[in-house]
């Protein structure tokens, strides 16, 4: 266990460090987010009855929030370790693929939540927010901090310049966080569109997530939480075998 604690030691102090960059700056584009489209359009729009916009809105930049900055923190640490050259070290200590993955994971969870805390922390001024149902907003924070660690331990493993990991993030996390909801009910959108937003796994994690604040959502939280528990174990499993063979990173 000592490998273990040592090895999330290090990613933890690693965000830590910079936390300028990697906490203080995420918190301040959400607040952006909520200036800019929570103004602007409360008054305007109502999702939900006896909820504002501006409400509405800040579940959503939370949830998105956690989901990037926990993907940012496994796979930016994974491939700068393999750039580098110093996962070497990392990988000749007795560590176990499992602790591997555990130590990654839990690291990025932690920073996930940090600046999701931080966000909720600038922006619950400005609006009114209850809590509704707090052990959903527990459940599925950590769930999907811990689902996009593992996303981006897979994404760091598969990379192999910066820029292969930048398109996987450009091209794949950003449009599915922009697209899960976060700015929008789904029940606005036309049919095509409201079936192809229920293939998106981070749809339910946003959805769920809102409802442990407002009481409301457009999918029942109970099974939005099995597809997100689904979708980390499938996730889990990919990342604990490419672990488990050294792909792309002993060879």
């Amino acid at each position: 266990m000592t490998t273990f604690w040592t090895l999330f030691a290090k990613e933890t102090l690693r965000f830590w460090k910079v936390a300028m960059q990697t906490v203080a700056a995420p918190v301040l584009t959400s607040l952006l987010y909520l200036v800019i489209f929570g103004y602007a359009f409360t008054g305007r729009v109502q999702v939900y009855d006896g909820v504002s916009y501006a409400s509405f809105l800040v579940p959503g930049l939370v949830m998105m929030s956690v989901l990037q900055n926990a993907f940012a923190n496994s796979s930016s640490s994974l491939i700068q370790s393999k750039i580098t050259g110093n996962i070497v070290f990392i990988l000749l200590p007795p560590i176990s693929y499992l602790e591997f993955f555990a130590a990654y994971v839990l690291g990025a969870v932690v920073r996930g939540l940090v600046v999701g805390a931080g966000v909720l922390a600038v922006t619950v001024w400005f609006v009114e927010l209850h809590l509704a149902a707090p052990a959903w907003i527990l459940a599925f924070a950590l769930l999907g901090a811990a689902l996009l660690g593992s996303l981006g331990l897979v994404a760091g493993i598969f990379a192999e310049k910066i820029d292969q990991l930048a398109a996987f993030q450009n091209f794949l996390i950003l449009p599915l966080t922009f697209l899960s909801g976060v700015f929008y009910s789904i029940h606005s959108l036309p049919a095509f569109w409201q079936r192809l937003s229920h293939a998106n796994p981070f749809f339910y994690l946003t959805d769920g997530f809102r409802y442990g604040f407002l009481g409301h959502s457009d999918f029942p939280p109970a099974a939005s939480l099995a597809v997100v528990a689904a979708s980390f174990f499938v996730v889990s499993l990919l990342t604990l075998k490419l672990l488990q063979s050294g792909y792309k990173l002993r060879n």
